[in-house]
Protein backbone atom coordinates (compact mmCIF):
# COMPACT_ATOMS: atom_id res chain seq x y z
CA UNK A 1 0.00 0.00 0.00
CA UNK A 2 1.19 3.50 -0.88
CA UNK A 3 0.32 6.47 1.34
CA UNK A 4 0.61 9.87 -0.32
CA UNK A 5 0.48 12.50 2.41
CA UNK A 6 0.09 16.25 2.00
CA UNK A 7 0.80 18.92 4.58
CA UNK A 8 -1.90 18.65 7.23
CA UNK A 9 -2.89 19.85 10.68
CA UNK A 10 -4.61 17.20 12.78
CA UNK A 11 -7.26 17.98 15.36
CA UNK A 12 -10.23 16.32 17.04
CA UNK A 13 -11.06 13.44 19.34
CA UNK A 14 -10.03 9.78 19.06
CA UNK A 15 -10.06 6.71 21.26
CA UNK A 16 -6.75 5.14 22.15
CA UNK A 17 -6.18 1.88 20.26
CA UNK A 18 -6.27 -1.27 22.39
CA UNK A 19 -2.88 -2.40 23.65
CA UNK A 20 -1.44 -5.15 21.49
CA UNK A 21 1.06 -6.01 24.21
CA UNK A 22 -1.68 -6.48 26.80
CA UNK A 23 -3.95 -8.29 24.31
CA UNK A 24 -1.26 -10.93 23.74
CA UNK A 25 -0.80 -11.44 27.45
CA UNK A 26 -4.49 -11.59 28.34
CA UNK A 27 -5.39 -13.99 25.51
CA UNK A 28 -2.59 -16.39 26.45
CA UNK A 29 -3.40 -16.19 30.14
CA UNK A 30 -7.10 -16.77 29.44
CA UNK A 31 -6.17 -20.05 27.73
CA UNK A 32 -3.78 -20.96 30.57
CA UNK A 33 -6.58 -20.73 33.14
CA UNK A 34 -8.02 -23.92 31.65
CA UNK A 35 -11.50 -22.43 31.88
CA UNK A 36 -13.81 -20.04 30.04
CA UNK A 37 -12.92 -16.34 29.82
CA UNK A 38 -13.85 -13.33 27.72
CA UNK A 39 -11.22 -10.85 26.55
CA UNK A 40 -12.86 -7.54 25.62
CA UNK A 41 -11.72 -4.48 23.62
CA UNK A 42 -9.54 -6.27 21.09
CA UNK A 43 -8.30 -4.91 17.77
CA UNK A 44 -7.39 -7.58 15.25
CA UNK A 45 -3.94 -6.55 14.14
CA UNK A 46 -1.76 -9.11 12.37
CA UNK A 47 0.10 -9.78 15.63
CA UNK A 48 -3.09 -10.47 17.59
CA UNK A 49 -4.37 -12.75 14.82
CA UNK A 50 -1.07 -14.64 14.97
CA UNK A 51 -1.53 -15.23 18.69
CA UNK A 52 -5.13 -16.41 18.17
CA UNK A 53 -4.02 -18.86 15.46
CA UNK A 54 -1.34 -20.30 17.73
CA UNK A 55 -3.64 -20.60 20.74
CA UNK A 56 -6.07 -22.58 18.58
CA UNK A 57 -3.20 -24.79 17.38
CA UNK A 58 -2.41 -25.49 21.05
CA UNK A 59 -5.96 -26.60 21.71
CA UNK A 60 -7.78 -23.49 22.91
CA UNK A 61 -11.16 -22.56 21.46
CA UNK A 62 -11.25 -18.87 20.55
CA UNK A 63 -14.56 -17.47 19.32
CA UNK A 64 -14.56 -13.94 17.91
CA UNK A 65 -17.59 -11.70 18.41
CA UNK A 66 -16.91 -8.09 17.47
CA UNK A 67 -14.16 -6.76 19.73
CA UNK A 68 -14.55 -9.66 22.18
CA UNK A 69 -12.95 -13.10 22.07
CA UNK A 70 -14.37 -15.92 24.18
CA UNK A 71 -11.56 -18.29 25.16
CA UNK A 72 -12.17 -21.86 26.30
CA UNK A 73 -8.95 -23.32 27.66
CA UNK A 74 -10.30 -26.69 28.75
CA UNK A 75 -8.28 -28.48 26.03
CA UNK A 76 -5.36 -26.03 25.95
CA UNK A 77 -2.04 -27.90 25.73
CA UNK A 78 -3.97 -31.17 25.37
CA UNK A 79 -4.99 -31.16 21.69
CA UNK A 80 -1.85 -29.74 20.15
CA UNK A 81 -1.04 -29.23 16.47
CA UNK A 82 2.77 -29.55 16.42
CA UNK A 83 3.28 -26.62 14.03
CA UNK A 84 2.71 -22.99 14.99
CA UNK A 85 2.87 -20.05 12.55
CA UNK A 86 3.81 -16.90 14.44
CA UNK A 87 3.78 -14.72 11.27
CA UNK A 88 5.83 -11.62 12.22
CA UNK A 89 4.95 -11.57 15.91
CA UNK A 90 7.93 -11.60 18.25
CA UNK A 91 5.66 -11.68 21.28
CA UNK A 92 3.87 -14.78 19.99
CA UNK A 93 7.08 -16.63 19.21
CA UNK A 94 8.92 -15.82 22.41
CA UNK A 95 5.89 -16.22 24.67
CA UNK A 96 5.16 -19.71 23.31
CA UNK A 97 8.59 -21.36 22.99
CA UNK A 98 8.92 -22.16 26.75
CA UNK A 99 5.29 -23.31 26.88
CA UNK A 100 6.02 -25.73 24.03
CA UNK A 101 9.00 -27.01 26.02
CA UNK A 102 6.60 -28.29 28.70
CA UNK A 103 4.97 -30.73 26.24
CA UNK A 104 7.76 -33.30 25.97
CA UNK A 105 7.30 -33.62 22.20
CA UNK A 106 8.52 -31.82 19.12
CA UNK A 107 6.84 -28.55 18.21
CA UNK A 108 7.88 -26.35 15.28
CA UNK A 109 7.41 -22.58 15.38
CA UNK A 110 7.69 -20.72 12.10
CA UNK A 111 7.26 -17.13 10.93
CA UNK A 112 8.49 -14.49 8.52
CA UNK A 113 12.14 -14.43 7.48
CA UNK A 114 12.74 -11.33 9.61
CA UNK A 115 11.17 -12.95 12.68
CA UNK A 116 13.33 -16.05 12.26
CA UNK A 117 16.41 -13.79 12.09
CA UNK A 118 15.67 -12.15 15.43
CA UNK A 119 17.89 -13.51 18.24
CA UNK A 120 16.67 -16.39 20.43
CA UNK A 121 19.96 -16.91 22.24
CA UNK A 122 18.34 -16.79 25.69
CA UNK A 123 16.21 -19.84 24.88
CA UNK A 124 19.09 -21.59 23.12
CA UNK A 125 21.16 -21.21 26.30
CA UNK A 126 18.24 -22.38 28.44
CA UNK A 127 17.78 -25.52 26.36
CA UNK A 128 21.48 -26.29 26.36
CA UNK A 129 21.71 -25.89 30.13
CA UNK A 130 18.71 -28.10 30.89
CA UNK A 131 19.13 -30.75 28.20
CA UNK A 132 16.19 -29.68 26.02
CA UNK A 133 16.35 -29.92 22.23
CA UNK A 134 16.49 -26.64 20.28
CA UNK A 135 17.02 -26.42 16.53
CA UNK A 136 16.96 -22.87 15.17
CA UNK A 137 17.94 -23.60 11.57
CA UNK A 138 15.02 -22.07 9.66
CA UNK A 139 11.79 -22.68 11.59
CA UNK A 140 12.50 -23.31 15.26
CA UNK A 141 11.90 -26.84 16.55
CA UNK A 142 11.94 -27.54 20.26
CA UNK A 143 11.41 -30.57 22.47
CA UNK A 144 11.81 -30.61 26.21
CA UNK A 145 10.47 -31.42 29.61
CA UNK A 146 10.36 -28.02 31.24
CA UNK A 147 9.01 -28.26 34.78
CA UNK A 148 8.74 -26.02 37.84
CA UNK A 149 12.14 -25.11 39.26
CA UNK A 150 14.85 -22.48 39.31
CA UNK A 151 15.94 -20.90 36.03
CA UNK A 152 18.50 -18.23 35.15
CA UNK A 153 17.92 -15.97 32.13
CA UNK A 154 19.99 -13.25 30.46
CA UNK A 155 18.06 -9.98 30.85
CA UNK A 156 20.02 -7.99 28.26
CA UNK A 157 18.43 -9.23 25.01
CA UNK A 158 14.66 -8.87 25.44
CA UNK A 159 12.12 -8.93 28.25
CA UNK A 160 9.96 -11.20 26.08
CA UNK A 161 12.07 -14.19 27.15
CA UNK A 162 11.36 -13.53 30.81
CA UNK A 163 7.63 -13.09 30.16
CA UNK A 164 7.64 -16.32 28.15
CA UNK A 165 9.13 -18.22 31.07
CA UNK A 166 6.57 -16.74 33.46
CA UNK A 167 3.73 -18.05 31.26
CA UNK A 168 5.28 -21.51 31.01
CA UNK A 169 5.94 -21.77 34.75
CA UNK A 170 2.37 -20.68 35.50
CA UNK A 171 1.32 -23.78 33.52
CA UNK A 172 3.60 -26.08 35.51
CA UNK A 173 2.69 -27.65 38.84
CA UNK A 174 4.72 -26.24 41.73
CA UNK A 175 6.70 -23.15 42.65
CA UNK A 176 9.46 -21.65 40.51
CA UNK A 177 12.09 -18.93 40.62
CA UNK A 178 13.50 -16.92 37.70
CA UNK A 179 16.89 -15.27 38.29
CA UNK A 180 17.68 -12.47 35.82
CA UNK A 181 21.25 -11.69 34.83
CA UNK A 182 21.80 -7.92 34.47
CA UNK A 183 21.50 -5.64 32.66
CA UNK A 184 17.73 -6.05 32.83
CA UNK A 185 16.33 -4.44 29.66
CA UNK A 186 12.69 -3.33 29.24
CA UNK A 187 11.73 -4.21 32.79
CA UNK A 188 8.45 -2.31 32.31
CA UNK A 189 7.25 -5.02 29.91
CA UNK A 190 7.78 -7.66 32.60
CA UNK A 191 5.84 -5.44 34.99
CA UNK A 192 3.08 -5.40 32.33
CA UNK A 193 3.15 -9.21 32.31
CA UNK A 194 2.77 -9.29 36.09
CA UNK A 195 -0.13 -6.84 35.85
CA UNK A 196 -1.87 -9.13 33.34
CA UNK A 197 -1.22 -12.22 35.49
CA UNK A 198 -2.73 -10.48 38.50
CA UNK A 199 -5.94 -9.81 36.53
CA UNK A 200 -6.45 -13.59 36.58
CA UNK A 201 -5.47 -13.90 40.24
CA UNK A 202 -2.09 -15.42 39.42
CA UNK A 203 0.67 -15.41 42.01
CA UNK A 204 3.81 -13.91 40.46
CA UNK A 205 6.01 -11.28 42.09
CA UNK A 206 9.47 -9.77 42.27
CA UNK A 207 11.19 -10.89 45.45
CA UNK A 208 14.10 -8.57 44.64
CA UNK A 209 14.96 -6.46 41.55
CA UNK A 210 16.42 -9.48 39.70
CA UNK A 211 14.33 -12.38 41.05
CA UNK A 212 10.77 -13.41 40.18
CA UNK A 213 8.76 -16.01 42.11
CA UNK A 214 6.06 -17.90 40.17
CA UNK A 215 3.37 -20.11 41.70
CA UNK A 216 2.21 -22.68 39.16
CA UNK A 217 -1.48 -23.31 38.46
CA UNK A 218 -2.53 -20.17 40.35
CA UNK A 219 -4.69 -18.63 37.59
CA UNK A 220 -8.48 -18.30 37.83
CA UNK A 221 -10.83 -17.87 34.81
CA UNK A 222 -12.14 -14.29 34.61
CA UNK A 223 -13.47 -11.82 32.05
CA UNK A 224 -10.98 -9.06 31.32
CA UNK A 225 -10.67 -5.92 29.19
CA UNK A 226 -7.66 -4.80 27.14
CA UNK A 227 -6.51 -1.34 28.19
CA UNK A 228 -5.62 1.50 25.84
CA UNK A 229 -2.20 1.38 24.21
CA UNK A 230 0.43 4.02 24.97
CA UNK A 231 2.85 2.59 22.37
CA UNK A 232 0.62 3.42 19.38
CA UNK A 233 -1.07 6.42 21.01
CA UNK A 234 2.35 8.09 21.01
CA UNK A 235 2.10 8.50 17.24
CA UNK A 236 -1.26 10.27 17.55
CA UNK A 237 -0.18 12.50 20.41
CA UNK A 238 3.00 13.45 18.53
CA UNK A 239 0.83 15.57 16.23
CA UNK A 240 0.12 17.87 19.21
CA UNK A 241 3.78 18.88 19.33
CA UNK A 242 3.92 19.93 15.66
CA UNK A 243 0.87 22.20 15.70
CA UNK A 244 -1.99 19.73 16.06
CA UNK A 245 -4.81 19.53 18.58
CA UNK A 246 -5.64 15.85 19.15
CA UNK A 247 -7.46 14.59 22.25
CA UNK A 248 -7.24 10.91 23.16
CA UNK A 249 -9.52 8.97 25.48
CA UNK A 250 -9.07 5.50 26.93
CA UNK A 251 -5.58 5.75 28.43
CA UNK A 252 -4.92 5.01 32.09
CA UNK A 253 -2.00 6.73 33.76
CA UNK A 254 -2.02 3.87 36.28
CA UNK A 255 -0.99 1.47 33.52
CA UNK A 256 2.20 -0.54 33.86
CA UNK A 257 3.06 0.22 30.22
CA UNK A 258 6.54 1.71 30.09
CA UNK A 259 5.80 3.54 26.85
CA UNK A 260 3.67 6.06 28.73
CA UNK A 261 7.06 7.75 29.27
CA UNK A 262 6.46 9.71 26.06
CA UNK A 263 4.01 11.92 27.96
CA UNK A 264 6.93 13.13 30.07
CA UNK A 265 9.39 13.55 27.20
CA UNK A 266 7.28 14.95 24.33
CA UNK A 267 6.91 18.43 25.94
CA UNK A 268 10.70 18.69 26.22
CA UNK A 269 11.00 18.75 22.42
CA UNK A 270 9.27 22.14 22.29
CA UNK A 271 12.04 24.17 23.89
CA UNK A 272 15.10 21.94 24.18
CA UNK A 273 17.07 19.08 22.67
CA UNK A 274 16.35 16.35 25.23
CA UNK A 275 18.58 13.42 26.14
CA UNK A 276 16.39 10.31 26.50
CA UNK A 277 17.33 6.83 27.68
CA UNK A 278 15.10 4.42 25.70
CA UNK A 279 16.49 1.24 27.23
CA UNK A 280 13.16 0.55 28.92
CA UNK A 281 10.95 1.66 26.01
CA UNK A 282 12.78 1.05 22.70
CA UNK A 283 9.55 1.11 20.66
CA UNK A 284 9.44 4.90 21.17
CA UNK A 285 12.79 5.33 19.40
CA UNK A 286 11.43 6.09 15.89
CA UNK A 287 8.85 8.68 17.02
CA UNK A 288 11.43 10.39 19.24
CA UNK A 289 13.70 10.62 16.19
CA UNK A 290 10.83 12.03 14.13
CA UNK A 291 10.04 14.73 16.70
CA UNK A 292 13.74 15.49 17.00
CA UNK A 293 14.13 16.36 13.33
CA UNK A 294 10.88 18.34 13.38
CA UNK A 295 11.73 20.35 16.50
CA UNK A 296 15.03 20.95 18.29
CA UNK A 297 16.86 17.67 17.88
CA UNK A 298 17.49 15.07 20.59
CA UNK A 299 19.97 12.47 21.78
CA UNK A 300 18.82 8.92 22.40
CA UNK A 301 20.87 6.53 24.52
CA UNK A 302 20.28 2.84 25.17
CA UNK A 303 19.55 2.35 21.46
CA UNK A 304 21.47 -0.82 20.61
CA UNK A 305 18.39 -3.06 20.56
CA UNK A 306 16.74 -0.97 17.83
CA UNK A 307 18.71 -3.06 15.35
CA UNK A 308 16.86 -6.29 16.26
CA UNK A 309 13.29 -5.09 15.85
CA UNK A 310 11.04 -5.52 12.79
CA UNK A 311 13.74 -3.56 10.98
CA UNK A 312 17.03 -2.03 12.06
CA UNK A 313 15.10 1.00 13.22
CA UNK A 314 17.99 3.38 13.66
CA UNK A 315 19.40 2.67 10.21
CA UNK A 316 15.90 2.68 8.67
CA UNK A 317 15.16 6.16 10.03
CA UNK A 318 18.60 7.39 8.97
CA UNK A 319 18.03 6.14 5.41
CA UNK A 320 14.60 7.75 5.11
CA UNK A 321 15.53 11.02 6.81
CA UNK A 322 18.24 11.61 4.22
CA UNK A 323 15.39 11.93 1.68
CA UNK A 324 14.10 14.86 3.77
CA UNK A 325 17.57 16.42 3.83
CA UNK A 326 18.30 15.39 7.42
CA UNK A 327 21.15 13.28 8.74
CA UNK A 328 21.32 11.55 12.10
CA UNK A 329 24.41 10.05 13.70
CA UNK A 330 24.28 6.43 14.85
CA UNK A 331 26.83 5.11 17.32
CA UNK A 332 26.83 2.03 19.52
CA UNK A 333 23.94 2.47 21.95
CA UNK A 334 23.45 6.13 20.96
CA UNK A 335 21.69 8.15 18.25
CA UNK A 336 22.19 11.89 17.85
CA UNK A 337 19.44 13.80 16.03
CA UNK A 338 20.37 17.37 15.07
CA UNK A 339 17.92 20.21 14.57
CA UNK A 340 17.12 20.16 10.86
CA UNK A 341 15.46 22.11 8.09
CA UNK A 342 13.42 19.56 6.16
CA UNK A 343 12.41 19.46 2.51
CA UNK A 344 9.69 17.49 0.74
CA UNK A 345 11.26 14.23 -0.48
CA UNK A 346 11.66 13.94 -4.26
CA UNK A 347 11.54 10.15 -4.08
CA UNK A 348 9.26 7.68 -2.29
CA UNK A 349 9.95 6.74 1.30
CA UNK A 350 10.21 3.10 2.36
CA UNK A 351 8.30 1.73 5.33
CA UNK A 352 10.93 -1.03 5.78
CA UNK A 353 8.10 -3.48 6.58
CA UNK A 354 7.97 -1.86 10.03
CA UNK A 355 4.79 -0.36 11.48
CA UNK A 356 6.62 2.09 13.72
CA UNK A 357 8.76 3.39 10.87
CA UNK A 358 5.65 3.98 8.73
CA UNK A 359 3.82 5.84 11.49
CA UNK A 360 6.87 7.96 12.33
CA UNK A 361 7.31 8.91 8.67
CA UNK A 362 3.60 9.78 8.47
CA UNK A 363 4.07 12.29 11.29
CA UNK A 364 6.96 13.94 9.42
CA UNK A 365 5.05 13.91 6.12
CA UNK A 366 2.17 15.78 7.74
CA UNK A 367 4.58 18.74 8.03
CA UNK A 368 6.39 18.65 4.67
CA UNK A 369 4.52 16.08 2.56
CA UNK A 370 5.76 12.83 1.12
CA UNK A 371 4.85 9.38 -0.17
CA UNK A 372 5.39 6.19 1.85
CA UNK A 373 5.64 2.82 0.13
CA UNK A 374 4.90 -0.28 2.17
CA UNK A 375 2.44 1.61 4.36
CA UNK A 376 0.48 -1.62 4.93
CA UNK A 377 3.02 -2.46 7.65
CA UNK A 378 0.74 -0.63 10.12
CA UNK A 379 -1.53 -3.70 10.02
CA UNK A 380 0.96 -5.45 12.29
CA UNK A 381 -0.26 -3.59 15.38
CA UNK A 382 -2.50 -0.66 14.35
CA UNK A 383 -4.54 -1.49 11.24
CA UNK A 384 -6.79 1.56 11.74
CA UNK A 385 -3.94 4.08 11.89
CA UNK A 386 -4.65 5.78 8.58
CA UNK A 387 -8.43 5.68 9.08
CA UNK A 388 -8.06 7.38 12.46
CA UNK A 389 -5.56 9.99 11.30
CA UNK A 390 -7.61 10.73 8.19
CA UNK A 391 -10.63 11.43 10.40
CA UNK A 392 -8.42 13.79 12.41
CA UNK A 393 -7.49 15.72 9.27
CA UNK A 394 -4.50 13.94 7.75
CA UNK A 395 -4.61 14.55 4.03
CA UNK A 396 -3.67 11.09 2.83
CA UNK A 397 -4.44 9.14 -0.32
CA UNK A 398 -4.05 5.37 -0.02
CA UNK A 399 -3.54 3.13 -3.03
CA UNK A 400 -2.70 -0.55 -3.31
Amino acid sequence: MIAKIEKSRLSGYAGAPPSKSMAHRLLLLAALTGGRCKVNNLAYSDDVLAMLDCLRALGAECEVDGSTVSVDGSNFMKKVTPSLNCRESGNTLRFLIPLCLTLGKKVTLSGSDRLMERPQSVYEDLCSEHGFNYDGRGPITVKGGLRAGKYTLDGSVSSQFISGMIFALLYCEGDSVIKILPPFESRSYVELTLSAVHEFGGEVSFTDPLTIAVKGRSLTPRDVTVEGDFSNSAFLEAFNFIGGDVFLSGLSLDSAQGDKAYRFYFPKFLDSSPVIDIRDCPDLGPIYIALGVLKNGCTLIGTRRLSIKESDRGEAMKEELKKFGADIVIEFDKITVPKCSLKTPSEPLSGHNDHRIVMSLAVICSVVGGTIEGAEAVRKTYPDFFDVTKNLGLRVELTE
